[in-house]
């Protein structure tokens, strides 16, 4: 039967369309690392701003606008929020007690902001993620699992280099401050090593910021020519004596350092390791926004004694008309 040509153009296009709707790139989770947006809000926002009990807002003000700058930009409609509340009580402590013992204790003006920016969350309808023994990158670690489970991709929000590890072809980093965004592809180009390769490369070389001091004089060039060659910690320990014949500088001295802290190398990466496996909450797998909760935005507005213009953006945010729940003057 010889097909109509009209009909024929109709169904190459319909057959064109669905191809390209399966090769469509996966609906992406947003995973926000909030603690490193709220730690920079409190250090670069004006200290002018409080609350109606006279606490300090600054760092709270600084996330929200952060937040609402996302919601309102990237529109998501899978997105979870991870907290850090395992601040000294993490199960990486316990394996390594030095662990981020360089960090001065968050101070009382600064947990009761933490508290509020997650009432604010929740309010608009986020998954808020928090545990007292895992860290918020293990819980994006968890998120982005179950997400790549249910058929998503991941767009991590955070500059943290740790976090790296976990992007897979299809997953973001993205640095929003600096409004860089890399995928796995990107991670050599910033570090010299391999996304997976992350968790080796911080043993090896050493985090300051976590206070994990790494294997003596293995800096991070150095770090990165090992894994170059061998693969992986496992590989650079078990063939050892393959190091001193490297073409670097200080090869033999490696080789010795690598021998003599084998054992902390080992455990330094059971810290730089995200864990993945940690419970994340019914939330999962989606992470589906919610609707807001108009009574509770209208009560940490009032409690955080916001500006007109940012409680409308608030309301907007979570689908609201910031007119029909104003409070009357």
């Amino acid at each position: 039967m010889i097909g109509n040509g009209e009909d024929d153009d109709i169904l190459d296009r319909d057959l064109e369309g669905r191809d390209l709707e399966s090769r469509a790139e996966p609906a992406p989770v947003y995973l926000i690392d909030a603690s490193i947006y709220v730690f920079r809000a409190w250090h670069t926002m004006p200290d002018e701003f409080t609350d109606s009990d006279g606490w300090p807002t600054n760092a709270v003000q600084g996330f929200a606008r952060f937040l609402l700058d996302v919601l309102e930009r990237e529109r998501p409609k899978h997105i979870a929020v991870a907290f850090d509340e395992a601040l000294d009580s993490c199960f990486r402590n316990a394996l390594y007690p030095a662990y981020k013992a360089n960090r001065d204790p968050a101070p009382e003006e600064l947990k009761r902001q933490f508290a509020h920016c997650k009432t604010l969350c929740v309010a608009l309808g986020l998954s808020v993620l928090g545990h007292s023994e895992y860290e918020a990158d293990d819980l994006i670690g968890s998120a982005l699992r179950h997400a790549r489970e249910a058929g998503h991709r991941g767009i991590i929000l955070s500059a943290d280099k740790d976090l790296s590890q976990l992007l897979h072809i299809g997953d973001e980093q993205w640095d929003y401050a600096r409004n860089q965004r890399w995928g796995a592809h990107g991670v050599r180009a910033r570090h010299g090593v391999e996304a997976h390769q992350i968790p080796d490369y911080l043993a090896l070389s050493g985090d300051a910021v976590d206070n994990i001091p790494g294997v003596p004089g293995i800096g991070a060039k150095t770090a990165a020519v090992l894994l170059a060659h061998f693969g992986d910690l496992d590989s650079v320990l078990a063939r050892v004596e393959e190091v001193p014949f490297l073409r670097f500088r200080g090869a033999a001295q490696a080789a010795v350092k690598l021998r003599e802290h084998r054992n902390n190398a080992l455990l330094f990466r059971r810290l730089t390791t995200i864990a993945c496996d940690v419970p994340v909450g019914d939330a999962a797998p989606r992470f589906h926004r919610s609707s807001a909760d108009a009574a509770s935005l209208g009560a940490i507005c009032e409690a955080l004694r916001f500006g007109p213009m940012t409680r409308k953006r608030i309301y907007a945010a979570g689908g609201l008309n910031f007119a029909d729940h104003a409070p009357q003057t």
